[in-house]
């Protein structure tokens, strides 16, 4: 069976430093007929069940741990019986949302998933948060990158926990090393390619 990709935007806060935000989410489902993954966890849990449909949630793959990304988390996980994989570094983050509720697996930079048939790679990407992770697939020509990299250029710093000089450096030498034809799934806002913000990065910060 061949993988294919769900997507839907769903709508709530951000909160962090005192400031709460509007914000659209995206959400992502890859799978095939069987058996699906989902990248985060934002808002609306009736939206990802939605996509999901009746197939089998392998695993919940967060890609950092900011509110509007883990919120539902819980819930989700035990709506679909999925276990919730996140970096551990970005600990400090989740217990703000969550406590010392734990979540179920680690992600470590590297590991590799296979979902319907293509594998997913594990790309730890510290700055917006300590912890940021995005999912290549070179099969896809497809990578998750949650908050790190958007049509426009990498996410926002300047709150707690994040880094500009960071997340430049973790866009320069992982993400700008992936393909330039590679489609770059965001967190907020429209989709992008590699080599379309390489571009437009040139005499900016790259």
């Amino acid at each position: 069976m061949t993988a294919r990709l769900a997507h839907a935007v769903t709508s709530g806060t951000f909160s962090l430093d005192g400031e709460t935000h509007q914000v659209d989410n995206n959400v992502w489902v890859l799978g095939d007929d069987e058996q699906c993954v989902v990248f985060d966890a934002p808002h609306d849990v009736e939206t990802v069940l939605d996509l999901v449909g009746e197939r089998e949630c392998v695993g919940i793959l967060l890609t950092h741990a900011h509110d509007d990304h883990v919120r539902m988390a819980p819930e989700l996980s035990e709506a679909l019986e999925a276990p919730i994989l996140l970096n551990p570094v970005d600990r400090e983050v989740w217990q703000l949302t969550h406590g010392d509720l734990p979540w179920d697996d680690d992600v470590a930079d590297g590991d590799m998933f296979t979902i319907a048939g293509v594998n997913l790679e594990a790309l730890h990407t510290p700055g917006h948060s300590p912890g940021s992770t995005c999912y290549y697939s070179e099969e896809l020509g497809a990578v998750f990158t949650g908050d790190t990299l958007f049509q426009g250029g990498p996410g926002a710093t300047g709150r707690s926990f994040s880094s500009r000089e960071t997340i430049e450096q973790s866009v320069r030498e992982r993400l700008f090393a992936l393909p330039e034809d590679t489609v770059v799934h965001t967190g907020h806002g429209p989709d992008t390619t590699i080599g379309t913000e390489k571009r437009a990065a040139q005499g900016d910060w790259l």
